[in-house]
């Protein structure tokens, strides 16, 4: 029998012969494809018997058809998905080529200028001797910084001043105005956000991308124009007079404010042209700079709690593309005033990476999300389509962005200080703020509440990955969020309905994290938290109630440079409708070094976990096989925000201040032992005694399952240390140590160190392995096996435990083949810990 995938008239060879459909029995075909692609052999007999026309079609032939029409259905999407392949390569190669002739022109360029500079050193050399009150040198730059008149401000000198940022920007985005490096960490290729590169040695800080995205020009154009929606640091645009041109364009003047990044620093604000046109050749031109020094024409006043800023000639060159789609390149421009920021803040105002990072691969960013929506209308999370998952993202944002800078004009003011200025609390009571608070929460409190409370800090953090930090906050929030909660909880229920975000109103239950949805890659994903247990309800103080958190979570990627690390969250009622109101807090974990950071695995020591308990005293520990890390400064900024009744003001306001102040001192607790100095031998924090080294452990853990079990865990020939424990670090299946002590709170003991496998199983870092015990990550069916052979292990020495299910610290079934445990041996003989190994383990 033969197939044919070539058209639906086709069927079976039977007697040599291929069988024909009518067009009628094609219709009829077609529509059961779309109602069952793949029917079985019951549902083709059943077909024959509803169809009348295929009566006289055999079962095998019509088998066959499904089969050629699955086939060409395949084919058909393997052909499109190579279409859009080739057209995005050859965009693509077009965007290498162009770079590679700007790389050529700009090589030609510093050559001659090479020769002229050797020149003119000659020359000068020559001069130096001439002892006039001014050098050929000195004389020759006065050049650099001329002094410009004002500039007329009337619609013909406003034209003018278009034409020249149109001149300047096309000069920088596809000419050599601007040396251009590529951006640390950034590949270009088919599957990347772009081409993006940082200036050198140029004024202010400048990033440029070009990249290819499935839009047409004039939509690309008007979502870049719409800066609030895809930026998440502007806080507004307001376009105040509009001009149209004679050449068919338009210039608008726009103020522009954005958000503070951090409480330490002033917003900024901009006083801008923008210019739209249309080059000869069709590509759709968006530029824009400041005005600054002009006359005869509006100017935009100071405005008070902001820095003027520079926005130097900028804008967006987007260029039709073959096929459908734009090609389009990004120039960002600016001078961010770093004089008006404490000392500690200015690398953040100095860095071009930043920049590109948070403005310009972030309009790259949004288009391609915009432009796989349109093809990919799916609904996800929830129920939720792409654009109403966006839009609560952006609301998160902004409402912490909000509470970050408390503007006066959102009906902000400051409360006085408690003797200390670590924590600054402001109040808002305005009615927009509390528009859509008056509903009931899940966690039971009946919401009167008129006024809100903010409570912010900022705090910098001492050679710690930022992405590290963020995700440990993420995983574990019974690390900085139950800090005296017997005291927080108290005093929300006194005060009635203030709740407090990303803490628990009585115990801590379980925390199930809910994904909703990621970009486009991956920089940013919203999720949904369920605390099971942690509220209650005021009817019925014992009865727990569930609480539900919507989080956005980014900057996750540690290899990524320059990037803003954030964790926002807000409760929501269980309905979780797409108005509900939402009380944005969160972290805010800006880098200040552009240096190189440390990029190895953040399970960096034996015992990490331990450092959280114990003071600085004596030495560090200085075997870590990777110490090659940098001394590297970031700045944590921290807001909450707490909805009260105003009677109550006073004593929100005590409540929130000890329970940031809590926060910060946990923060600062895991930060220290999440460092990769906690192991360096500079001073600080002690090996806690009892705690081998990593090295030592890895030796101890090969040897007893040697003499144990007969047999090498490890297949390495090599005996060094350094070795047995990189082997062991690396090994394929998870292997995991649990301590012989138990705690006080725990029925069994608790894991104490794990292998990269390890850490992967359990979906967590080495810092965190504390709170998980052998008892959570077993099914029923585990914990017994355990218990039963529990006696073995300690007697025996060892045990093969059969295979099953374990869970994972994200509440994720794992399944393994087999699983060995064995006892630990130290140098005395004496059993140290317990080790598990989990073999050919998989997420179920």
């Amino acid at each position: 029998m033969a197939m044919s995938c070539k058209d639906g008239k086709t069927g079976s060879l039977d007697n040599g012969k291929y069988v024909r459909y009518t067009p009628e029995q094609v219709e009829a075909l077609e529509r059961l494809y779309h109602e069952c692609p793949k029917p079985s052999s019951i549902r083709r007999q059943q077909l024959i018997r509803e169809c009348p026309i295929l009566s006289n079609i055999e079962p095998k032939q019509i088998k066959v058809w499904f089969q050629n029409r699955r086939c060409r259905e395949k084919q058909r999407k393997e052909a499109s998905r190579l279409q859009a392949v080739n057209r995005k390569l050859t965009a693509m190669n077009k965007l290498l080529m162009e770079e590679n002739d700007r790389l050529q022109k700009q090589v030609s360029q510093l050559v001659y200028e090479n020769g002229y500079f050797r020149q003119h050193t000659q020359s000068t050399t020559l001069a130096t001797k001439d002892t006039s009150c001014e050098s050929v040198v000195t004389s020759g730059q006065h050049h650099l910084t001329p002094q410009h008149p004002p500039r007329d401000a009337s619609p013909a000198g406003l034209l003018s001043i278009a034409e020249e940022t149109l001149t300047e920007f096309l000069s920088k985005a596809t000419g050599t105005a601007v040396e251009w490096v590529q951006m640390p960490g950034m590949k270009p290729g088919p599957d990347s956000v772009g081409i993006v590169a940082i200036s050198h040695g140029c004024s202010g800080v400048a990033a440029r991308a070009c990249g290819l995205v499935g839009l047409e020009p004039t939509r690309v154009a008007e979502i870049l124009k719409d800066r609030p929606s895809w930026f998440r640091d502007c806080r507004a645009v307001e376009v105040l007079n509009v001009l149209p041109t004679a050449n068919g364009g338009t210039i608008e003047l726009l103020y522009m404010q954005l958000y503070a990044l951090t409480t330490l620093a002033p917003a900024r604000d901009f006083w801008l042209l923008r210019y739209t046109s249309v080059l000869e050749d069709g590509s759709l031109v968006v530029c824009e700079r400041s005005l600054k020094n002009i006359q005869n024409g509006p100017t935009m006043p100071p405005v008070q709690h902001f820095v003027r800023a520079e926005m130097l000639p900028s804008g967006y060159l987007i260029r039709p593309c073959e096929g459908g789609g734009s090609i389009i390149h990004i120039v960002d421009h600016m001078d961010l005033e770093p004089w008006s920021v404490p000392e500690v803040l200015r690398p953040l105002y100095e860095s071009s990476t930043v920049l590109a990072q948070k403005t310009t691969m972030a309009a790259l960013r949004q288009l391609r999300q915009m432009a796989q929506e349109v093809t990919q209308s799916s609904v996800n999370g929830w129920g939720r389509r792409p654009a109403a998952l966006r839009a609560l993202s952006q609301r998160l944002s902004r409402g912490f962005n909000e509470a970050v800078n408390g503007f006066t004009d959102e009906g902000w003011t400051v409360m006085g200080n408690d003797g200390m200025d670590d924590v600054t609390v402001l109040v808002n009571s305005s009615p927009d703020k509390l528009m859509g608070l008056n509903l009931s929460f899940a966690n039971g409190f009946p919401a009167v509440s008129n006024a809100v409370l903010c409570a912010k800090a900022s705090m910098l953090l001492q050679n710690v990955p930022p992405a590290i930090l963020l995700r440990f906050l993420r995983e574990h929030r019974s690390e900085w969020a139950d800090n005296n909660i017997d005291v927080y909880s108290a005093a929300a229920i006194k005060v009635g309905p203030c709740s407090l975000p990303g803490s628990r109103v009585g115990t801590f239950g379980s925390q199930v994290i809910l994904p909703l949805a990621h970009t486009i890659e991956h920089e940013e994903f919203m999720e949904v938290i369920k605390l099971e247990g942690v509220g209650h309800s005021p009817e019925d103080a014992i009865m727990p109630r569930d609480m539900f958190l919507l989080q956005l979570c980014s900057g996750m990627d540690e290899n990524a440079v320059g990037t803003c690390a954030e964790l926002i969250f807000a409760p929501i009622d269980a309905s979780f409708a797409d108005d509900a109101p939402l009380l944005p807090s969160g972290f805010r974990i800006i880098p200040l070094d552009s240096g190189k950071v440390e990029t190895s695995s953040p399970n960096r020591t034996l015992d990490l976990a331990s450092a959280l308990e114990i003071g600085p005293a004596g030495n560090r520990a200085t075997n870590n096989y990777s110490t090659n890390s940098t001394c590297m400064r970031s700045v944590m900024t921290i807001a909450f925000e707490f909805a009260f009744e105003s009677h109550m003001q006073e004593h929100v306001a005590t409540m929130a201040r000890q329970y940031v102040r809590s926060i910060i001192s946990s923060v600062q607790r895991v930060a220290l032992a999440l460092s990769p100095s906690n192991i360096s031998s500079q001073a600080g924090l002690r090996t806690p005694l009892g705690t081998p080294e990593a090295l030592t452990l890895a030796r101890w853990i090969c040897h007893s399952y040697r003499c144990y079990l007969g047999v090498d865990l490890l297949k390495s020939s090599s005996e060094g240390s350094e070795s047995i424990l990189k082997n062991l670090w690396h090994h394929t299946d998870a292997v995991m140590c649990c301590s012989l002590k138990v705690r006080m709170t725990n029925a069994l003991p608790v894991f104490t160190f794990a292998n990269q496998a390890g850490l992967d199983m359990l979906e967590t870092t080495l810092v965190a392995l504390q709170d998980i015990t052998l008892e959570k990550i077993f099914d029923d069916h585990g914990r017994k096996a355990l218990f039963a052979e529990f006696p073995q292990i300690m007697q025996q020495g060892f045990a093969c435990l059969q295979g099953g299910i374990c869970l994972s610290s994200m509440g994720r079934p794992v399944s393994y083949e087999r699983a060995v445990a064995w006892k630990v041996l130290n140098e005395e003989e004496t059993a140290h810990c317990i080790c598990f190994m989990f073999i050919n383990w998989s997420f179920v």
